[in-house]
């Protein structure tokens, strides 16, 4: 028995011991409604960039176990008491060896990087997310490997010994057919030394492009899923995925659809998040392929509608349109699709950095506006305390900042050649204290995700409010009914409850981003400048 058969076989018998991992209750809070903690994908997810979250051992380096000893700040297990973030779900970054910080380049599909940890970290560390009602995601990126991936050095080495003119053979060498290699030089093409041949690396030349038709490479991809699921793993992030077959988005949509099936034969209602970095138009057209959820690019970055209608460039009204348009282009496509939303990630500059002599103001209405987006809203690490970081992609991948006064042993180093990044706000440790932070805002925006299952689980309906708030009403079967009123400019707004919003009389929550609080008085709700206030109908309004 092989190597990774040996991990398979003992992958399934630690996953019967899984099975019987205990979630801790959720417990009632005191001011704030009781969480209803959602058992599907519809959650809260928090990205982490592995490397530059915290550091266990001293190193500078994020590592596994760093994360391990901050769950307590992303999630306690004791729901309702208002001192952790309440996120439900983990993404980690790849966590693969890799040659480079970043490991989106694996060498082995099957171990965990020596610089973040063990295997028995990692299942550790699902072990707790587990016992706190968490996801964990794991990021896998199939669409190339790493130029040092044994697969492909065996394959170059293979080529480089051929006499000239003597076509390859794959019953001598399986791997020259697990990558794309030419004797023409072609465009995404890379030379192979001075072998006279050439391989598929669209993104550089350190990542050669996977043969996704080659029923190998898929059998290979079905063991690495049937590894990581078998330990644990909830969900996967699927890197690049409009990449798989270049200019040919049948092909990467029809391998979604193999991977969907592949996934369930293994582990039934595995969920999978993918990047198709695009309009949600052609976004639309991967949701037929089954895959869960697709990131939603039409609101992130500092060119999307977000951070549009937070400068004041468009209407809040033009949020919620765009909200029930895209949840009804997916589901014409895929009923079951949960979307993902998400402000910033990775690969994006930070968001605090997009409003200039901005006070914390709209760094909190943005991430507000993220988060009431339904499906599986995504945070990225430091956003909840307005990080900064732009220019080169190791800035946007700066060290968590848990403190900018003191002294914290998980602080990294941060990725290597990352510039000097001056951050505007402070740290956790002094956020944590400020009832007004940004921190303990964003906090209350997730208790409110997770205390009312329709913001998450429901589908949208843009409504004419009869006032400068935009409105925007949440509705799923067997939950009770929300509307969301948005005022995006800086003054307050009164909302007369009238019409289709009648029903809608309880405030649930008021998400203010200064001092002043949303407030309700008969049938008249005031809402703050750059605030937001949630309002609760009977179920099955």
């Amino acid at each position: 028995m092989g190597k990774n058969s040996i991990k398979r076989w003992l992958a399934v018998i630690l996953s019967a011991c899984l099975a019987f991992s205990a979630c801790t209750p959720p417990a009632k809070g005191e001011s704030l409604p009781a969480p209803d903690v959602r058992t599907d994908h519809a959650r809260t997810s928090y990205e982490i960039f592995v490397g530059s979250f915290a550091d266990s051992n001293g190193d500078g380096i994020g590592d596994l176990n760093g994360i391990r000893q901050k769950l307590d700040y992303l999630n306690d297990g004791e729901y309702g008491k208002g001192d952790d973030l309440e996120v439900t779900a983990l993404w980690l970054t790849p966590v693969f060896p890799s040659p480079t910080y970043h490991k989106y380049d694996a060498t082995d599909y099957y171990a965990i990087d020596p610089a973040f940890g063990t295997e028995e970290d990692y299942v550790a560390l699902i072990e707790d997310c587990h016992a706190r009602g968490m996801e964990v995601y794991m990021d896998l990126a199939v669409n190339h490997t790493s130029s040092e991936h044994p697969w492909f050095t065996q394959a170059a080495d293979y080529l480089a010994s051929l006499p000239d003119g003597q076509e390859p053979d794959a019953s001598v060498c399986k791997y020259v057919d697990w990558y794309h290699f030419s004797r023409e030089q072609q465009a995404g093409y890379e030379p192979l030394g001075d072998t006279g041949w050439y391989y598929e690396a669209r993104f550089w030349g350190g990542m050669p492009d996977l043969n996704l038709d080659n029923p190998d490479v898929r059998e290979e991809i079905r063991y690495i899923c049937d590894y990581w699921l078998y330990r644990g793993v909830d969900g996967f992030r699927l890197d690049a995925v409009t990449s798989y077959y270049t200019d040919d988005q049948a092909a990467s949509i029809e391998f979604l659809s193999w991977m969907r099936g592949t996934v369930d034969s293994i582990k039934p209602g595995t969920y999978l998040v993918a990047e198709c970095w695009s309009a949600k138009e052609t976004v639309a057209k991967y949701y037929a392929s089954g895959v869960d959820s697709f990131f939603d690019f039409a609101f992130a970055g500092a060119d999307g509608l977000i951070t549009s209608v937070t400068r004041g460039n468009r209407r809040a009204s033009a949020w919620a349109e765009a909200v029930q348009e895209a949840e009804a282009l997916y589901a014409a496509e895929n009923p079951a699709f949960i979307d993902a939303p998400f402000y910033t990630n990775h690969d994006m500059a930070r968001s605090a950095g997009y409003y200039s002599g901005d006070d914390g103001t709209k760094v909190k209405f943005a991430q507000a506006l993220n988060l009431l987006m339904s499906g599986n809203a995504f945070l990225y690490y430091g956003e909840e305390i307005g990080m900064k970081g732009s220019g080169k992609d190791e800035n946007f991948r700066a060290p968590m900042l848990w403190t900018s006064t003191g002294s914290d042993a998980a602080m990294t180093a941060g990725p290597p050649y990352m510039d000097k990044v001056t951050h505007k706000f402070p740290g956790v440790s002094e956020q944590l204290a400020d009832e007004a932070s940004i921190l303990n805002f964003v906090r209350k925006v997730i208790r409110a995700r997770n205390s009312l299952p329709a913001i998450a689980g429901g589908r949208s309906e843009a409504v004419d409010t009869g006032s400068e708030a935009a409105g925007l009403i949440r509705r799923e079967d067997g939950q009770t009914p929300v509307l969301i009123l948005v005022n995006d400019t800086d003054a307050s707004v009164r909302v007369n409850l009238t019409g289709q919003i009648l029903p809608y009389r309880e405030l649930a929550f008021s998400l203010h981003t200064g001092e002043k609080a949303a407030s309700i008085s008969g049938s008249t709700v005031t809402v703050p400048a750059y605030g937001i206030a949630i309002l609760t109908g009977e179920k099955g309004e």
